[in-house]
């Protein structure tokens, strides 16, 4: 039993212990042969951070060895035997030598001897896609062949069908071309020659001269960079890199220090940045492991799991070799996908890598390397921002700014041609504009529209409306050109050279007739002395001459208002409101009809016409404001009011006509009226014209006979160009410039200090100029009405020349001036000055006001006073009248009183009669004091004041008070009862 018992318990810690001997991760060493410690140490900080991700973490443990590559091929071997492969590695990231770019050849030999798959970070020749030599090789980098895909592409952009393809006589120089007939081929490019050459030589002179024999000028070059720098020299000499041709170099060619200007060359980018393709490799080398090794999510790893690769070989002997795991590795690496520094990292079948991203680069006439397009997909690079691939969009991306082999900008037509085209320009805005070289080599048009086009002239840029028309004329003739700026900056005239009796054309046309250009491009006047010397095509712009002035400015002073009258008429208008309102005074004052003599009038003297209504009236009258009183009532000085109501309306209508004749059609003026004005035909000393010298314009005025005496006065001012004579209009050296009206028309539009003036005379044409029986006039000549035709021409003036929708400044002088601030400031400030003598006036008035108000309210006191004073005295005076009745009445009572009470007395008893008593003031108040009707003769006692007597005869006062009109004063009764009122 107890044997059965522990027979469980055993099984289970044997399964315990087999799954912790299965839980220990599988240790894989990834090997190195670099070239520079710094990359080692790299190499070794992405295989430890490999350790750190979660896809793999317990099931894999990453280990590293590195060795630095030997130059020597024999040692490089001896020592991936001697010290990577006992550290039994899985794979190996292969470099170059430190002192070389030397392929790792012997690195891919030995670990390919037993399957251990290298992949090369460095190696870009086309011999490791050979699968039957290198057959467990693969590189994060594209061979050199892979260039022929870019090449196809840039062909097939610019529309180049024929070329002349120029390689070595070696393996890369063959695999280039290769690969490049089989990809034109798809693309119906054809090469018309082929010219191979042997490396290292010192002289390709014989080979390179076949080109010229050629039809095609679009030459492809596969070159190493030490015989690109022979190839360049020689077909310098052969001027194989003038116009007319186009030069597409390889990678390797295109590194040399020689590159001609116009050449177009590749450029991997991150290609020699080891330090990235190394954690690109080992990035690789981990997406293989986890295919391999990371299980599915639905599957348990168990006991039972085998390892699908086993062990490695661990040296250099006849052990059996590790073909089928190598082989497995090998599969899983080159089918993995991911992305790395260097961009999205995928193998083909031979290993190499595709989808690389490729700088395309020019030669521009600085000798700079310029950036001009791109080719490849999803890229993470400084060159190009991070964008999601998109499988529609096309790999190639170009410039349209491209220098070409001759200092060019226009696209060569990549056949040969008869002849390439020399032009000679000028400064002439706005027909060329000429503006200093951007930095970076590339001229770039002002205006940002898909037509217009900017071409290096020697070190300038030119653009333009002549620039933009020598395109499209180019385009439609088929012929390339270089611009070129005149040597003297003239037009152009027939005169003497050297104070001898031969005469030579200057300038341009100089240039024209002596060979040195073969097209004048620029703002030429077609007249009899040119045409007899040179071709014009037919016009491209008709125009006239015109003035070109400053504009006088009218300064508006604040006294513009009083402008319409002279100061005399001011003075005499205010003078005459004056004596008017005088005169209107005296007449209804002295008048029997005025206000003062009429006897029955009912106005007050208030209401007659006093000399303020008399001023208020004129006034009024003058100013047509309206009079509500104080007017004249005298038919006299009605009649005067009525003669100068007259005179006050011809005043105002006069001074509202000159008003809108100084201010409403105020404008600036221009010096003078045109042509035929006085002041040109007989010039001041301060007065001074001028046109430019050399031009067609001065010869207009030299062949006309009636305007010989311009000619003479402008001849000792002439400017040499066109922008000094209008700086010095602008600056007021100069008064008038005569010159073409498409430019002073331009000017004006864009400066508001300048006008024309006059209208349009001499017109002529404009033309473009070639040698005497040149095989171009007529095909430039029908380029020329094509483009009339088609309205490309009046599109160019819109653009160039008409720019009056752009100016700010005011409208042609027909049109009535707005009146501004300026003009009427003097008004306003009329009107200020009178509200502040009218605040002024009225504190004047109101301390006035205040001084009479004291016044009166001081006389208003002291009658107050005297009133209350002689109140008192008659209140008093009452007050002891009713008193004294008082009193009287109440002696007459009592004594009344006393008769009857004797007569009782005798009558009832015979008792004896008291003598005769005065009563006491308490027994007189004891009654009611204010009257008789209340007196109750026989009653002891005084009745109080009730609250329903509404009357004060109704008052009765307590015992001991006694009322005197409205004052109650309270007495002791014990005390002087004989008190009595005085």
């Amino acid at each position: 039993m107890c044997s059965v018992k522990f027979v469980p318990i055993l099984a289970a810690l044997c399964m315990l212990t087999f799954a912790g001997v299965m839980a220990q991760p599988k240790v894989v060493t990834i090997g190195a042969s670099l070239s520079s410690e710094r990359h080692q140490f790299h190499f070794k900080t992405a295989v430890t951070d490999l350790n750190l991700r979660q896809q793999l973490a317990g099931i894999v443990e990453f280990n590293y060895t590195s060795i630095l590559m030997d130059g020597n091929p024999i040692r490089s071997a001896l020592d991936v035997c001697d010290r990577l492969l006992p550290e039994k590695v899985y794979t190996v990231v292969a470099s170059h030598p430190n002192s070389s770019m030397h392929a790792p050849i012997s690195v891919s030999y030995t670990c390919g001897f037993y399957h251990i798959p290298v992949v090369g970070v460095s190696a870009r020749d086309s011999a490791f896609s050979d699968v039957n030599v290198h057959s467990n090789f693969l590189r994060t980098v594209p061979p050199y062949s892979d260039q022929a895909e870019v090449w196809v592409a840039i062909l097939e952009h610019l529309n180049w069908k024929n070329v002349i393809f120029v390689y070595s006589a070696d393996e890369e120089g063959r695999k280039i071309l290769s690969q490049f007939q089989t990809l034109a081929e798809k693309e119906d490019i054809k090469i018309d020659h082929t010219i191979k050459y042997t490396p290292g030589e010192i002289n390709y002179t014989d080979s390179l001269q076949e080109i010229h024999a050629q039809e095609a000028r679009v030459i492809l070059l596969s070159a190493g960079t030490d015989d690109a720098e022979v190839l360049f020299h020689d077909g310098e000499v052969l001027r194989l890199f003038e116009e007319d041709f186009a030069w597409i170099v390889s990678e390797r060619a295109f590194a040399a220090a020689n590159v001609p200007v116009g050449v177009l060359g590749l450029h991997l980018v991150n290609g020699t940045d080891e330090e990235k393709h190394i954690y690109d490799a080992v990035d690789a080398i981990y997406a293989a492991f986890v295919a391999l090794y990371k299980p599915p999510s639905s599957r348990i790893t168990t006991a039972t799991a085998a390892d699908p690769l086993g062990e490695p070989p661990n040296q250099c002997n006849d052990s059996p070799r590790w073909d089928i795991s190598g082989n497995k590795l090998y599969t899983a690496l080159r089918t993995t996908s991911t992305m790395g520094r260097t961009g999205m990292l995928r193998f083909n079948v031979k290993g190499d890598r595709v989808g690389a991203f490729y700088e395309i680069n020019n030669i521009n006439t600085s000798k700079r390397q310029v950036a001009v397009g791109f080719f490849g997909g999803f890229q993470v690079s400084s060159v190009e921002p991070t964008t999601i691939p998109d499988d529609k969009k096309a790999p190639l991306r170009m410039a349209p700014n491209i220098t070409w082999p001759g200092g060019v900008t226009t696209k060569p037509k990549g056949i040969r041609i008869k002849r390439n085209i020399t032009v000679v320009t000028m400064k002439a805005i706005p027909f060329v504009n000429v503006e200093d070289m951007p930095p970076d080599g590339i001229c770039k048009p002002p205006l940002e529209q898909e037509d217009s086009h900017s071409f290096p002239c020697e070190v300038k840029c030119c653009s333009g409306y002549c620039m933009d028309m020598l395109y499209n004329i180019s385009e439609n003739c088929s012929f390339n050109f270089t611009v070129h700026l005149g040597q003297d900056g003239l037009f152009g005239s027939f005169e003497r050279r050297n104070n001898s009796d031969q005469k030579e054309w200057n300038g341009m046309i100089g240039e024209l007739i002596n060979g040195e250009a073969d097209m004048i491009v620029a703002p030429l006047t077609i007249n009899p002395e040119r045409a007899a010397n040179i071709d014009f095509t037919k016009p491209f712009k008709y125009q006239g001459l015109n003035i070109l002035v400053k504009k006088i400015q009218k300064d508006s002073s604040l006294g513009s208002f009083l402008q319409p009258f002279q100061d005399t008429l001011w003075i005499l208008v205010g003078l005459s409101v004056h004596v008017v309102a005088l005169v209107l005074y005296l007449l209804d004052r002295f008048s029997p009809f005025g206000r003062f003599k009429l006897a029955k009038s009912e106005d007050t003297e208030e209401d007659a016409l006093n000399l303020s209504s008399a001023m208020w009236f004129s006034w009024g009258v003058l100013l047509n404001s309206g009079i509500g009183e104080g007017t004249p009532r005298s038919f006299s000085a009605r009649v005067l009011g009525m003669v100068w109501a007259g005179f006050a309306m011809i005043i105002v209508a006069s001074y509202t006509a000159n008003l809108a004749a100084f201010l409403v059609l105020d404008r600036p003026e221009a010096r003078i009226s045109g042509i035929d004005d006085p002041r040109l035909r007989n010039p001041t000393e301060d007065f001074k014209y001028a046109t430019v010298k050399d031009s067609a314009v001065e010869m207009y005025f030299k062949r006309q006979v009636e305007l010989s005496t311009m000619y003479r006065n402008m001849e000792g001012t002439n400017y040499h160009s066109a922008e000094n004579a209008i700086q010095a209009v602008r600056d007021g050296g100069l008064q008038a410039f005569i010159w073409d009206s498409p430019r002073l028309e331009y000017e004006a539009a864009n400066d508001c200090d300048l006008t024309t003036a006059g209208d349009l005379f001499g017109r002529s044409g404009l033309g473009i100029g070639l040698k005497k029986g040149s095989m171009w006039t007529h095909s430039v000549s029908l380029a020329v009405l094509e483009l009339h035709e088609s309205g490309f021409m009046e599109k160019l003036d819109n653009r160039w020349i008409l720019v009056d929708s752009k100016s700010q400044c005011p409208e042609g002088n027909s049109a009535p001036a707005t009146l501004g601030l300026t003009n009427m400031a003097g008004v306003f400030m009329m009107v200020a000055g009178g509200i502040v003598a009218g605040v002024l006036l009225i504190f004047v008035e109101i301390a006035y006001k205040r001084h009479r108000g004291m016044k009166e309210k001081e006389l208003e006191l002291a009658r107050n006073a005297a009133d209350r004073w002689r109140g008192n005295i008659e209140k008093r005076r009452t007050l002891r009248q009713t008193l004294q009745k008082q009193r009287e009445e109440q002696m007459r009572a009592a004594n009344a009183l006393q008769a009857k009470k004797q007569e009782a007395n005798t009558e009832g008893n015979n008792m004896p009669t008291p003598p005769y008593r005065r009563p006491s003031l308490m027994e007189a108040t004891g009654s009611n004091a204010l009257g008789p009707a209340h007196f109750s003769p026989g009653h002891g006692s005084a009745t109080r004041y009730s609250p329903s007597h509404g009357s004060p005869t109704h008052f009765s006062p307590s015992p001991g008070a006694v009322r005197s009109g409205r004052t109650v004063t309270w007495h002791n009764p014990a005390h002087n009862p004989d008190f009595s009122v005085i």
